[in-house]
């Protein structure tokens, strides 16, 4: 390439690498030349020759990849990355503790940037070393546990207990928690969210909390189960967007969607064409992966100011399902 380029080897280098001290003229030479021969730099191999050794690479672990939410914080990132010219290596840890730490040492054996991690482990001190040499982190949806990172999140205990507050104010004292796995941050920051505004509305309210569901037909089977109590809730709180699908289902194959009331957890597509329409705790992953990753590539251009948790608002977005009124109301 040098020689079609009329350049010398350090000169093509400087221009793949995009650095500095190079005269218009020979980057456009080496331009045309990379065209010419349809070059691709290696990462690796340029990594060890650039001055500041990046891969132009990051780690992205995330619970489930196919999950609309976390898809969209996927999304999200690649375009902030791609920006700065660096590819995203994304990886689902199934929730699964051993499978995480196996997916962040395959990253940081690969020498990434940086790493932004939704994790399920409850101590995430290991990575303190990969933090002591250089790497940056940054959290999404679930905070650090043991560790000073920076992290992106929703106040998941104020949001549930707002949606919960919602199917109180219109009457509701029999109510259900419809729930993730109690291993999950969130899920335990939201079961604490909807009890808090149980026991504020008073003595009452009866609750029933279903937990540690973790597919769409578990959660189907389970609301089908509370629909089948002697009195059985009539109003749901559903604290996760595959468990909200499993309940629509339940509610919808026994004909009593218009009799129960649902709020659920994150926004689900095509949720404003049932019938009605699903009335949701909407977080904004696309939010959280953007600032996740612009914070990620703060640290990586040279920020160097104390550890933050940035928290993104939820917010109600109100469609039928969560205002249906309790018998005799």
């Amino acid at each position: 390439m040098a020689a079609l380029a009329g350049v010398g080897i350090k000169t093509v280098s400087r221009v793949i690498n995009d650095e500095a001290n190079v005269s218009p003229g020979m980057r456009q030479r080496v331009q045309s030349a990379v065209v010419a021969l349809n070059f691709q730099p290696h990462q690796g191999a340029g990594a060890l020759r650039r001055a500041d050794h990046k891969t132009r690479t990051l780690g992205l672990l995330l619970d489930a990849v196919d999950n609309p939410f976390s898809a969209t914080i996927n999304r999200a990132v690649e375009a902030v990355a791609s920006r700065h010219g660096t590819a995203v290596f994304a990886a689902s840890s199934d929730d699964d503790p051993e499978r995480e730490r196996s997916l962040v040492d395959v990253f940081t054996r690969r020498r990434v940037d940086g790493l932004l991690l939704t994790m399920i482990g409850q101590d995430h001190g290991y990575l303190q070393a990969e933090r002591e040499q250089g790497t940056p982190l940054v959290f999404l949806d679930r905070p650090p546990i043991g560790l000073l990172a920076d992290a992106v999140v929703t106040d998941n205990h104020a949001a549930a207990r707002t949606a919960t507050e919602h199917l109180l104010a219109a009457g509701h004292r029999r109510v259900a928690h419809v729930g993730d796995e109690l291993t999950i941050s969130t899920a335990r920051d939201r079961r604490q969210g909807f009890t808090a505004a149980v026991e504020a509305a008073g003595p009452d309210v009866v609750a029933h909390h279903v937990d540690d569901l973790r597919s769409e037909a578990e959660a189907e089977a389970a609301v089908r189960a509370l629909l089948d109590l002697a009195e059985p809730p009539t109003a749901l709180f559903t604290a996760q967007n595959l468990v909200t699908i499993g309940a629509l289902r339940a509610l919808h194959g026994t004909g009593r969607q218009h009799e129960v009331a649902l709020v659920g957890f994150d926004d689900l597509l095509l949720a404003d064409l049932l019938e009605p329409g699903v009335t949701v705790m909407a977080q904004d992953p696309a939010r959280i992966g953007t600032l996740a990753a612009e914070r990620l590539f703060d640290r990586l251009g040279g920020s160097s100011g104390p550890e933050e948790t940035v928290v993104v608002p939820a917010a109600l977005v109100v469609r039928g399902s969560g205002e249906i009124a309790p018998p005799g109301r």
